[in-house]
C-alpha cells in the first residue's frame, strides 16, 4: 500500500498569505509615480556635471605634471637635506663653522686650499682655525702640505700664521718641523723664527729659523745649527796619489 503524497502546504503554513503580501506591495510599488525633480534639483545636479566635467581633466593633468616633475623634486628635497645638514655645523650667532673649506688663487693664478676643523671669524678680515690645513699647488707642478695645531687666515691679505706643532711637507721630500710658521700665499713664502728641524734628500738641517722661497725654489736657514748630509754620512773612497812623472 502506498503512502499519499506529501503535501507542501504542510512545510510553510503561512505561504499563501506571504505570496499575497509580496503581491499586493509589487502593485503598490508600479502605482506610486515617480516624482519629478524641481528647478533647483536640476541646477544643483547641472553645476555637480558642470564642476566633475572640469574638474576631473585638471586633476589628472596635475597628477601627470606630478609624475613628470617628481625627480625634479625629489633632487630638490635631497639637496635641502643636504643644505640643513651643512647648515648644522655652522654657528651663525659666533660665527663659527665646522669643518671650514676655503679655495683661492697666489698672485700666478695657482689654487690653494684652507682646511679646518673648527673655524671662527672673530674680526671682518681674521678668521680663527683649529687644527688648520694648507695645499699649495707650486709653480713647477709640485706641492706642499702644512699643518699645525691653530692658525689665523687674514683674508685680505692672504697671509696664515700657524701656531703648534707645524708640520710641512713637500713633494720633493722635504719635511720641515716648527712651533712656528709664517705663510704669505700669493707669493708663496714660508718663514719661521723659531727652531727648525729639516730632513730631505740632502740630509738633516737644525737651525733657529728658516726662510722659503717657493717661487724661486730656495730655502735658507738662519742662526745656529747642526747640518748632516747624507753624503758626509757615507764612507768616501780615498782619493788617488798623483803619479810622479819620470
Amino acid at each position: 500500500m502506498k503512502a499519499p503524497p506529501p503535501n507542501r502546504d504542510d512545510f510553510d503554513p503561512d505561504r499563501a498569505a506571504k505570496t499575497q503580501q509580496l503581491a499586493q506591495l509589487r502593485q503598490e510599488a508600479l502605482a506610486r509615480r515617480r516624482t519629478p525633480p524641481s528647478a533647483a534639483a536640476m541646477a544643483r545636479r547641472r553645476l555637480l556635471f558642470k564642476r566633475a566635467k572640469w574638474g576631473l581633466p585638471a586633476f589628472a593633468a596635475f597628477m601627470l605634471l606630478c609624475i613628470a616633475i617628481w625627480p625634479e623634486i625629489n633632487h630638490l628635497i635631497h639637496q635641502n637635506k643636504a643644505i640643513l645638514e651643512m647648515m648644522r655645523h655652522t654657528h651663525t650667532d659666533s660665527g663659527m663653522m665646522e669643518h671650514a673649506i676655503y679655495h683661492d688663487i697666489d698672485s700666478h693664478e695657482r689654487p690653494y686650499t684652507l682646511t679646518a676643523r673648527i673655524a671662527q671669524q672673530s674680526e671682518h678680515n681674521r678668521i680663527d682655525m683649529t687644527d688648520p690645513v694648507a695645499d699649495i699647488m707650486l709653480h713647477n707642478g709640485q706641492w706642499i702640505h702644512v699643518r699645525a695645531d691653530i692658525g689665523m687666515y687674514l683674508q685680505h691679505e692672504q697671509t696664515l700664521t700657524l701656531t703648534g706643532h707645524v708640520v710641512l711637507y713637500r713633494s720633493d721630500g722635504l719635511l720641515l718641523n716648527s712651533p712656528t710658521a709664517d705663510i704669505d700665499l700669493p707669493q708663496q713664502i714660508v718663514a719661521t723664527h723659531d727652531w727648525v728641524h729639516a730632513e730631505g734628500p740632502f740630509g738633516t738641517q737644525d737651525a733657529e729659523g728658516a726662510f722659503m722661497d717657493q717661487q724661486t725654489n730656495t730655502i735658507q736657514f738662519i742662526g745656529a745649527g747642526k747640518t748632516n748630509h747624507f753624503a758626509d754620512l757615507s764612507p768616501t773612497p780615498s782619493s788617488p796619489k798623483p803619479v810622479k812623472s819620470p
